[in-house]
């Protein structure tokens, strides 16, 4: 006991200050897409055509929808004249599907904070329970890292709960598959009310790369009422927590 405690002496505070202070960034993070419609060619579509998901509009001016977007950058090495580009702002998260619209010429704005009585109930405390509803489990594992001494999530009132009895929302990752549906029903039915919702990734909230398959939903948008879309293929654990935070108003 006596060498533990002299380690951790030794290691010394190793919960990162965020958001006091900026989280180091890898250098091949691709966050807030950034859209130049001055640099486009008349009639152009080179990035919208290289697009799988179909998350780019070119037509009257240069838009994107990050909740279809898998950040796979197909659209910047397409585009001939640089009209796309990935930045390292890693704020993405929309309290509303419409507002994960990137637009040219546009300041995006993430996520605002829950009002009124939700805000007195859960600013200070909220617990969640996390369903995987057929997702790859990569979003999970990212979700996971907020729990490590690290990032150390609790610190901001913020916890997974292992009861939907237990928790105060319900937090979604995955496509939503035809053999989830009902477990992802009557987990959100079995948390008491007032209840969040939240999702996380572009499976859950527009089906990501499984959309318009027929063993899945797209997600969970047309399924439960949702209070928190987290755009990302997987959403990095900076995106997920800024979320989380603007939601309870930690952080504006």
């Amino acid at each position: 006991m006596l060498k533990a405690i002299l380690e951790r002496f030794r290691q010394g505070h190793r919960t990162m200050a965020y958001p006091e202070a900026p989280l180091p960034l890898s250098p091949r993070f691709r966050g807030l897409p950034v859209l130049d419609a001055s640099r486009c060619a008349d009639g152009c579509r080179a990035c919208a055509q290289a697009c799988p998901y179909g998350a780019i509009s070119a037509g009257n001016g240069l838009a994107l929808d990050m909740g279809r977007c898998l950040f796979c950058a197909d659209c910047a090495a397409a585009c001939p004249h640089g009209a796309i580009t990935f930045s390292d702002d890693a704020r993405l998260a929309s309290r509303t599907r419409a507002g994960l619209k990137v637009v040219s010429g546009q300041t995006y704005q993430p996520g605002g904070a829950l009002e009124g009585e939700l805000l007195r109930l859960f600013g200070r405390s909220l617990k969640l329970r996390e369903v995987s509803a057929g997702g790859c489990n990569a979003c999970e594992a990212d979700t996971n890292v907020l729990s490590t001494i690290g990032w150390d999530l609790g610190r901001f009132g913020i916890q997974f709960v292992a009861s939907p009895r237990h928790a105060d929302g319900l937090f979604v990752t995955g496509p939503v598959s035809e053999n989830m549906r009902l477990a992802l029903l009557d987990t959100y039915a079995a948390i008491p009310e007032p209840r969040l919702v939240i999702v996380a990734g572009a499976c859950a909230i527009n089906g990501g790369p499984f959309k318009d398959q027929a063993e899945t939903h797209n997600g969970a948008d047309g399924l439960l009422p949702v209070d928190l879309y987290i755009p990302g293929c997987p959403p990095n654990p900076l995106t997920i927590l800024d979320g989380l935070l603007r939601l309870t108003k930690k952080v504006y």
